[in-house]
């Protein structure tokens, strides 16, 4: 693993739980289409035509985009952009952790040019979520001379992007997690958070939730609270008394049983008595 970083200080070496986590969040998938931008960070090609980027250099653009971040002296001249629904939570977190502006859902045009609008904002650095679902965003910083960090999938345009970030900008948990380690490394730059220990935040506060799912894992417990404990069985019917089964004493006596009663006296049953 030492000589595929070798760019990088020794420091700056990804361990081998981020790699893992990077594998399992699919951060590596890319699309059946590839831009000629990103020939250079696309490792292979599957035989099902998706294209597989190289994790790698994934690692080393998140190193030098913290360390971009780090040299911004103001953390709220930064701005996190993301249009797309499974970036939202993503931006909100980092810019909480980060000091950061976000931006989560539509870009209002001008926000970077007009200084009109009531959104309009000077940033002196910008990171997109996808450079395609926020163009807008990515065309009016290059108007202001706005650097511009941006995760790009295998078919992403690279135009008017300074640093492009290769990873899968189309899953909820592949955003989550690039964004996660992007915080942790612009806070282990500033001396915010040890190298030696893990950060306390897990990287499930940067996952997308649908609220849908939220409702009905709400519901679900919410039932169970409300169940009762298990009651014994209420029999309605009376329970018949077992000791008297099959006699019965208040039933008159049919007159063919009482005719062999007689006959047996009469032949002398009571001269035995």
């Amino acid at each position: 693993m030492s000589s595929a970083f070798a760019s990088l200080p020794q420091v700056l070496h990804p361990k081998e739980e981020d790699i893992q986590m990077m594998l399992s969040a699919g951060v590596h998938t890319g699309t059946r289409n590839s831009d000629h931008g990103m020939e250079e960070y696309i490792w292979r090609r599957r035989k099902d035509g998706l294209h597989i980027l190289n994790i790698g250099k994934t690692w080393e653009k998140i190193m030098l985009a913290a360390r971009v971040i780090v040299a911004i002296e103001n953390p709220e001249d930064v701005v996190a952009i993301s249009a797309r629904p499974w970036g939202m939570r993503a931006v909100l977190k980092f810019a909480h952790y980060t000091g950061a502006q976000s931006i989560a859902g539509r870009f209002t045009p001008g926000t970077f040019t007009n200084q009109i609008t009531k959104q309009f904002r000077e940033p002196r650095l910008l990171i997109v979520t996808d450079p395609r679902t926020d163009a807008q965003a990515v065309r009016e910083s290059s108007y202001v001379n706005i650097p511009v960090i941006a995760f790009c999938d295998s078919d992403s345009p690279l135009q008017f992007v300074d640093i492009a970030i290769p990873a899968n900008n189309k899953g909820k948990h592949s955003i989550g997690l690039i964004y996660w380690l992007l915080a942790r490394e612009v806070l282990r730059l500033r001396g915010t958070v040890s190298r030696t220990s893990d950060w306390d935040v897990p990287v499930d506060l940067f996952f997308h939730r649908d609220i849908e799912e939220l409702k009905k894992s709400e519901d679900e417990q919410a039932a169970k609270i409300d169940e009762p404990a298990a009651v014994a069985p209420v029999y309605d019917d009376v329970v018949p008394d077992v000791s008297d089964a099959g006699m019965d004493y208040g039933a008159p006596m049919d007159a063919a049983g009482g005719a062999e009663w007689d006959a047996a006296a009469d032949a002398g049953g009571v001269e035995q008595w």
